[in-house]
């Protein structure tokens, strides 16, 4: 009986709560459950495929979003195949129909939110020069004999993972050190297989890196013996007095890594801008998102809200024009000295070198943070924009 007579009391309570519920229209928890606000609505990823764009295209989509209770979306300018339409990536028919989508945003009470660049991944455009590039690591060695007078003209540097894909080089400095009597090419080439060199320099993405495995006091180059003896001329030559004994001259700089943002349609496919370079930052956002704020100042924080870095997918870096002089900064020390390291070498020990290598990860690592991430978050914001990343 009392299972019963619980049972019947919470029936009627049941019963009689969408009565209660209906009896307090006010209440703020059942109003925003009708009548969710802005923030809480879903938005949609809206693909403008290969310029198959129109203002009446446009609107429809819109009145559709909003029809169903959407809050807003996410504009991405694609290349998957479809035949090219007539708007090209920031032609001016593509500016003036962005400009209509904010305007609508505006008008229907939606956000708009658009992906820094053609493609989902990540940040690069036709107007990115080689010199704002994302750059990597580029090395050649020549072994010498002395005493002699060397002059002539030095191989070109090469970065380890794919031949050069731009033509654009600068070199850091040349450096000379005793040949270590174990160091051989093979040996060096086989270090960069077994102790995963590629993921240890910053020239991949590795998860998880171990100790260096292999130490053979052979191969060790002391760091108090390497010389810095110049930078090469346009020819790559470079003149230098070669001390007596048997010496490895090796030639640094830094090349392009040559990947480009995508998938994204010609009018609107080119490098990757230097991920740890405020510098290249500013030239891409001066090239193209400032003609787009030019465009919808009247609208922003209003129908366009948001600037986008969607997926990450174009590798990763390990150089940059200002990275000697950030790296003395956030490390405290310079690394011209351990530089040799990156190429595969044992600079002092493998303690010394592994932590040289750590410390290179960790730059890259924190200008990726400082001068890519945080700077576009600190444009966008400066120009009355909000900053998404996924």
């Amino acid at each position: 009986m009392r299972f019963a007579a619980r049972s019947t009391a919470t029936a009627l309570l049941l019963a009689s709560l969408p009565l209660a519920l209906a009896q307090s229209p006010r209440d703020p928890l059942l109003q925003a459950f009708q009548h969710p606000p802005q923030a809480a609505k879903p938005q949609t990823w809206w693909h403008w495929m290969n310029g198959n764009v129109s203002a009446a295209g446009i609107t429809a989509d819109l009145e559709a979003m909003k029809e169903i209770g959407l809050g807003g979306a996410q504009v991405f300018n694609v290349d998957v195949g479809f035949p090219n339409g007539p708007a090209d990536f920031m032609s001016k028919k593509w500016r003036a129909l962005f400009a209509h989508a904010a305007n609508e945003s505006h008008r229907l009470g939606l956000e708009l939110a658009m992906h820094n660049c053609a493609g989902w991944s990540s940040t690069g455009g036709p107007w990115i020069t080689p010199e704002h590039g994302m750059q990597v690591l580029a090395w050649s060695s020549l072994q010498v004999h002395g005493p002699t007078s060397f002059d002539g003209v030095l191989p070109p540097a090469k970065p380890p993972r794919v031949e050069r894909k731009v033509d654009f080089y600068r070199d850091i400095a040349v450096f000379a050190y005793p040949t270590p009597a174990a160091e051989t090419l093979d040996a060096l080439v086989a270090r960069f297989r077994t102790d995963s060199w590629l993921g240890r320099s910053g020239v991949e993405r590795q998860d998880a890196i171990n100790p260096i495995q292999s130490d053979d006091p052979a191969t060790d180059i002391p760091a108090k013996s390497i010389q810095v003896i110049g930078r090469p001329d346009s020819r790559g030559r470079i003149a230098w007095n070669v001390p007596p004994g048997d010496w490895t001259i090796l030639r640094m700089g830094y090349t392009p890594t040559g990947v480009e943002n995508h998938p994204a349609a010609p009018s609107g496919l080119g490098l990757e801008v230097d991920k740890l370079s405020r510098d290249a930052l500013d030239s891409y956002w001066h090239h193209m998102l400032d003609k787009v704020v030019d465009d919808n100042r009247s609208v922003i924080g209003k129908g366009w809200n948001i600037v986008l870095i969607d997926s990450y997918e174009v590798g990763t870096q390990n150089w940059s024009p200002k990275f000697r002089e950030d790296f003395k900064a956030l490390r405290g020390y310079d690394p011209l000295p351990y530089l040799p390291a990156i190429t595969g070498r044992i600079v002092d020990n493998s303690q010394t070198t592994d932590r040289f290598l750590w410390d290179v990860r960790r730059t890259v690592a924190d200008l990726f943070n400082r001068n890519y991430y945080g700077y576009m978050a600190q444009l966008a914001h400066e120009h009355g924009l909000k900053f998404e990343t996924e």
